[in-house]
């Protein structure tokens, strides 16, 4: 696996060509996709269900899909997003008070796991779940809205995790969501983050194939010092 990965968030998407969408921002060197599923419970706003990852899958999309639930954990939702072809499912730790049942039924399952943290929740979250998880997913805009600016005072946080993922040899990927532009992306991965996702700096350019490259090459230009 690449050291750096862009996960391009179809938030920002249009909808209208939503596959086309997709198989254009991975033409162009995204690695992954990322799926924003809100509720209108746990976060004031109502997206996509598993029946939109499904429909990518036929129409030929293979590239790994990572679903990110702003939601009330459901066991049948997170059910329905494995069988229509999910391979990361996130939730979020302020969601519910069972993080570990709905962990261990997405790992039962053959998906890879992971949690979610909203800038203001504390990194002490992880300390019952680290052996169980894949993914650890840092918000850095408060979750429910996309086209939020990034949050400067996560860069701290991103460091204090990374550093604990390093001292505890972990092989767990450390995921960035909200506001990456190409300001700040180096910034964000110098702090420690795997993975970034991306919508409306990718998705509202005139040019993904040029927008890719330009977030790719920054982070190429650290992973070759």
């Amino acid at each position: 696996m690449n050291k750096f990965l862009i996960a391009p968030s179809i938030l920002s998407a249009d909808f209208a060509q939503l596959g086309k969408e997709v198989k254009k921002v991975l033409k162009y060197g995204a690695d992954m996709i990322h799926f924003d599923v809100m509720d209108n419970h746990y976060v004031p706003n109502l997206t996509i269900g598993p029946l939109v990852l499904s429909s990518l899958r036929k129409y030929g999309v293979t590239a790994p899909i990572d679903v990110h639930l702003m939601t009330i954990p459901d066991e049948e939702l997170i059910l329905n997003f494995i069988r229509a072809g999910a391979d990361y499912i996130t939730i979020h730790v302020e969601s519910t008070v069972h993080l570990d049942k709905f962990i261990t039924l997405i790992k039962q399952n053959g998906c890879k796991s992971g949690i979610a943290l909203n800038p203001s929740t504390p990194l002490c979250y992880l300390d019952c779940v680290m052996h169980q998880i894949d993914l650890v997913l840092l918000m850095t805009v408060n979750p429910g809205l996309g086209g939020q600016n990034f949050i400067t005072s996560s860069l701290k946080k991103i460091r204090a995790t990374h550093k604990r993922l390093c001292k505890e040899n972990k092989k767990i990927l450390l995921q960035v969501d909200g506001g990456i532009k190409l300001t700040n992306i180096t910034d964000v991965a110098l702090a420690g983050a795997n993975i970034f996702v991306i919508g409306s700096a990718i998705f509202n350019s005139n040019d993904y194939d040029k927008t890719i490259n330009i977030f790719k090459n920054q982070l190429n230009q650290l992973y070759y010092k």
